[in-house]
C-alpha cells in the first residue's frame, strides 16, 4: 500500500462549524491538515487557491484533499494553476455547488461569486484521481449539473441519496461514509486513529 497519505481538508463558503463533517473528521485524523476556513464574506477565489497551495506546502508526503461544497471548486482553480498536482494520490469532492445558477437566498449571488475570480468554473480534466459526491436534493446544485461537472473533471461518482447539501443544516453532522472513500482514493492506507469503514458500507 506503501506511506499513507496525509489528509488535506479544503472547506466551502462558510466560517468554522464545529458540528460540521469535516471538523469532526479532522478530529478523527490527528494528523491531518486543513485549510483555514474562507467565511462567507471573504470570496477572493484566488486567495483559496493560495491558502490550498501554501497548506499543501506545509505537508511531506503524498496527500488526499476532502473538500466540500464551494472548496470543490476552489481545488479544481488551484488544480489548474499548481505545480503540486503530482503529489495528490486522490480527491474526494462533496457535493459542489452550480455556481452558474442562482443559489438559494443567505449564498452568494452570481455578480459576487464573479468579482471574486470564480469564473469561469475549470472544467478541464483534473490531473489526479477523483470522487464527486453528489446529493440527490442538494438545495445548491441539481443532480445532472454535478453529474455534468464530475464527467468534465474526469472524476467517479458516488450518489450518496437525499442528503441535501451534507451540511449540519441537513443533518450532517457525522458522516461515516467519508472514512471508507479517503481510503479508496489512497489505495486502502490512510493516516487514522480510528477504524476505516469498510467499502461496502458506503
Amino acid at each position: 500500500m506503501g506511506t499513507p497519505s496525509t489528509v488535506l481538508i479544503v472547506p466551502g463558503l462558510r466560517d468554522h462549524v464545529a458540528e460540521h463533517w469535516q471538523t469532526l473528521l479532522a478530529a478523527q485524523l490527528p494528523g491531518a491538515h486543513s485549510v483555514p476556513p474562507m467565511g462567507r464574506e471573504a470570496l477572493d477565489c484566488a486567495a483559496r487557491v493560495e491558502a490550498i497551495e501554501q497548506a499543501l506546502s506545509a505537508i511531506v508526503g503524498p496527500v488526499v484533499i476532502v473538500a466540500h461544497s464551494g472548496g470543490c471548486l476552489a481545488v479544481a482553480h488551484w488544480a489548474a494553476q499548481t505545480g503540486q498536482a503530482g503529489r495528490v494520490r486522490g480527491a474526494l469532492l462533496a457535493v459542489p455547488p452550480d455556481f452558474d445558477t442562482p443559489l438559494p437566498a443567505g449564498y452568494p449571488a452570481i455578480d459576487a461569486l464573479r468579482a471574486a475570480g470564480w469564473f469561469p468554473v475549470p472544467r478541464q480534466r483534473l490531473p489526479f484521481p477523483s470522487l464527486v459526491a453528489s446529493s440527490q436534493d442538494d438545495p445548491l446544485a441539481a443532480l445532472d449539473r454535478v453529474q455534468a461537472l464530475a464527467r468534465d473533471w474526469g472524476s467517479r461518482t458516488v450518489d450518496l441519496g437525499a442528503v441535501g447539501h451534507l451540511n449540519p443544516a441537513s443533518g450532517f453532522g457525522e458522516w461515516p461514509q467519508a472514512m471508507a472513500l479517503i481510503a479508496a482514493l489512497d489505495g486502502g492506507s490512510v493516516q487514522a486513529t480510528g477504524r476505516a469503514l469498510s467499502a461496502s458500507s458506503c
